[in-house]
């Protein structure tokens, strides 16, 4: 199941995708999803992030290949870091270039969306408190993100540089899903969850014993090797299998 917020006339609704129409839904997203009966042509709405978190907790430096990339070793417990949630923006929303980026990277990624408050969660019971998965780009100042680690947070929390969407897929295996990034329509990244250091029940087994997780709170699982630079007038499409495409363009700030 799909389930989309968006934007008609003026309104925001929430609910299920079916074929080209979103059929709306009493509230927000829970358990029980009751349908209003009111169903929105996809062609005449703006889709908007799906979920407005309190935060993003991002994971970084886990797939194999992209690590080998990097050129470190492998981590021995997930590497972490939190990312604003004034950097989000939702599909066809514009990253914007700052005036004082040097250079700027798309990081395609695959994104867990939590649907129950968790907090000191075994693995073993960490998949009941996910509401479902995104497409995410975390969108990376490269300059600041290279000269110091205490850098990384601050190299990733511009204004736009957290892109999710186009909306949440609720039947998904996380651990065995094929991630590709496109840039310009160009091939940049193409890899499988499955190349992951850790997979989904730990990190979020690691991050609750940290951090209490809320309702909308998204966890994002890393980037595969192939980070490259984005330009102003540069297009960017995450494409996660099962899931659907996120795409965004690039413009300079003004």
């Amino acid at each position: 199941m799909k389930l989309a917020r968006c934007e008609y006339k003026g309104n925001i609704y929430h609910g299920v995708v079916r074929g080209t129409a979103i059929c709306v839904i009493d509230g927000l997203y829970h358990q029980d999803l009751q349908e209003t009966g009111m169903r929105l042509d996809s062609a005449n709405v703006r889709l908007l992030p799906p979920v407005i978190p309190s935060k993003f907790v991002c994971i970084g430096q886990n797939y194999i290949e992209h690590i080998r990339e990097l050129g470190v070793p492998p981590p021995e417990k997930p590497l972490w870091f939190l990312k604003p949630a004034s950097s989000l923006i939702g599909p066809g929303d514009p990253i914007i270039f700052p005036r004082i980026a040097d250079r700027v990277d798309y990081e395609g990624e695959l994104a867990i969306v939590i649907k129950t408050t968790m907090k000191n969660v075994n693995r073993s019971d960490a998949m009941k408190y996910v509401l479902g998965y995104c497409c995410f780009n975390d969108v990376t100042e490269r300059k600041l993100a290279a000269a110091s680690p205490f850098n990384l947070a601050m190299s990733k929390s511009f204004d736009t540089f957290g892109a999710l969407g186009p909306w949440i897929e609720t039947e998904l295996d996380p651990d065995h899903v094929q991630l590709k990034t496109y840039l310009n329509g160009k091939l940049v990244q193409d890899d499988n969850t499955s190349s992951c250091v850790f997979k989904t029940a730990c990190l979020l087994e690691y991050i609750s014993s940290f951090l209490t997780l809320f309702p909308g709170d998204v966890i994002t699982t890393g980037t595969p090797k192939g980070i490259g630079p984005m330009n102003p007038g540069d297009a960017v499409e995450v494409e996660i299998e099962k899931i659907g495409k996120l795409s965004n363009t690039v413009e300079s700030e003004k």
